[in-house]
């Protein structure tokens, strides 16, 4: 599959402010707080896009699926950074999912040299956009300075 297969497939669209293009496939049963019990989307990124570095009030689990590996760059609130690869090669260490934290800044892109990456994203309690804090590139580089170039390619207005 193409990514402009993938798009008409699933009929994604852009996912606002933080880049790629997206679809939600499920959302659960309203909770008594009007959020959904979890939330699964599926998205993709090519290499002249991103997902601009954000925040989300619980925990995220990143799922890979197809095209080539995403590098996810995580800055935690005790002020410690890591990248954690998804893709197919195990061995080498890449994963074919991860679980970003709450609160845990996360911004990512195709590997350097890739195409294209076909991802998912699940959330129990769902996603709201109303719990997504966008990335300030000034703010992230005072809290992490060893990231600042990283962070600047990250980072939209």
């Amino acid at each position: 599959m193409s990514p402009e297969d993938l798009i008409a497939h699933y009929g994604l669209e852009p996912i606002p402010r933080e880049g790629g293009l997206f679809r939600q496939t499920w959302a659960g049963p309203e909770r008594a707080d009007g959020r959904p019990e979890g939330t699964a989307i599926v998205a993709l990124l090519t290499a002249d896009d991103y997902s601009a570095l954000h925040r989300l009030p619980t925990d995220e689990i990143w799922h890979f699926y197809l095209g080539d590996p995403l590098e996810l760059l995580l800055l935690a609130p005790d002020g410690t950074s890591r990248t954690v690869v998804l893709g197919p090669d195990v061995p080498s260490g890449q994963q074919p999912q991860t679980t970003v934290p709450a609160g845990t800044w996360m911004g990512g892109r195709v590997v350097a040299g890739g195409a294209w990456t076909f991802f998912g994203c699940t959330m129990a309690p769902g996603f709201t956009f109303e719990g997504y804090e966008h990335g300030d590139p000034a703010e992230l580089t005072a809290r992490y300075p060893a990231e600042s170039d990283r962070i600047a390619g990250l980072c939209r207005p």
